[in-house]
């Protein structure tokens, strides 16, 4: 009777899950209605109710799961190579298989009805109206050409009034300024109420390879604040991101640029160009190595100093549990509309150049 009812449970979930797929498969539905309707309203409603705790809950639900799980792996072993005669390994085997069936489609259907829908939404593109043609070697020049003279004014600005980097209570404060002025020209990038927090996991992020991150089950984006303090402001316009409902990450790189680039603080503006520079002079780099270094050695000495010490903060934390973890969310980014996979990170190029083009501006 258990196994019976066991098995309904896991036809109802594998029938909501087809659902939801289905569901899934019209861009402008989705858009037009999860996207715009109910995901910003369940949003705000988690950051209203989660977002005014001190602590990430986030943190200490992925904890208590990241412990559930090992207890879970180290029972099963027991269990599978225990020598009791009575103990049978088939029937035992088939049930650990429909509890990790009916886990799993919890997971997925909780997953994307509270935030994962977005990854099939249309996005800021069509949101602005951007023309996304495929750029050539000469938009990629350009780019990085404007790239680093904003990065250079940006920077000598930073230390020219002496500005020293906020502490994190004040930098999240100044996270919610800088998409207060996006809003103002773009309304649907509206941000209230803010909850960004300091990740208690950073340590750990740090030989993970993740500066951030965002946390659809509680509606908190969570900051590693070990990582280089130059990094922080355009990381945090990240996350936000992706609680405003952009999921592909080239297209929260793109919100967070338009947030970061909208504020009146150096800092942050230094922050989100010198993060696109990267990604713009490795595109350039794949095409042609050596105009791409020669825009690289244009920079400003002053920030040649920040990248090497960003540099030697990954060296130091090199490790070879680093490459897989990497191997697999680039699996997780793939599985999600996103076929470059880790690599689609630097997709906000195409975004920086069309946003160009249409408005004159970066």
């Amino acid at each position: 009777m258990k196994v019976k009812k066991t098995v309904i449970i896991g036809t109802v979930l594998l029938l909501i899950s087809l659902l939801i797929h289905l569901y899934s498969l019209s861009e402008i539905r989705v858009e037009n209605g999860y996207s715009s309707h109910f995901s910003p309203a369940f949003s705000r409603f988690l950051r209203q109710c989660i977002g005014r705790l001190p602590i990430s809950i986030g943190d200490l639900l992925y904890g208590f799961l990241a412990f559930w799980i090992s207890w879970s792996c180290i029972k099963f072993f027991r269990n599978i190579f225990s020598r009791n005669q009575q103990f049978e390994r088939r029937i035992y085997l088939f049930h650990v298989i429909l509890r990790l069936f009916i886990f799993c489609s919890s997971m997925y259907i909780i997953f994307n009805l509270v935030w994962g829908i977005n990854y099939n939404r249309k996005g800021i593109a069509w949101q602005l109206g951007l023309d996304m043609k495929k750029y050539t070697e000469n938009d990629l020049e350009e780019i990085n050409c404007l790239l680093v003279q904003k990065i250079n004014l940006s920077k000598k600005k930073f230390t020219g009034y002496k500005l020293e980097y906020p502490s994190n209570k004040i930098l999240y404060s100044m996270v919610s300024v800088a998409y207060l002025n996006v809003a103002s020209r773009y309304p649907f990038l509206a941000y209230k109420p803010p909850s960004l927090k300091t990740s208690m996991w950073g340590w750990l992020g740090n030989y993970t390879g993740f500066t951030g991150y965002y946390n659809p089950f509680t509606g908190e984006a969570q900051l590693n604040t070990a990582v280089p303090k130059f990094l922080h402001p355009f990381i945090a316009c990240h996350e936000v991101a992706h609680q405003l409902g952009y999921a592909k990450e080239m297209e929260a790189n793109f919100v967070g640029y338009l947030a970061a680039s909208a504020s009146p603080d150096p800092g942050f503006r230094y922050s989100v160009y010198l993060d696109l520079f990267i990604y713009a002079n490795r595109n350039l780099f794949s095409q042609d190595s050596t105009i791409a270094k020669l825009y690289s050695r244009e920079l400003d000495t002053a920030v040649i100093a920040d990248l090497k010490e960003w540099a030697r903060f990954n060296k130091k934390h090199q490790n070879p549990v680093e490459p897989v973890v990497r191997w697999i969310y680039g699996k997780y980014l793939e599985g999600n509309s996103q076929p470059q996979g880790i690599l689609s990170y630097d997709e906000v190029t195409a975004f920086i150049i069309s946003y160009y083009k249409k408005f004159g501006r970066i």
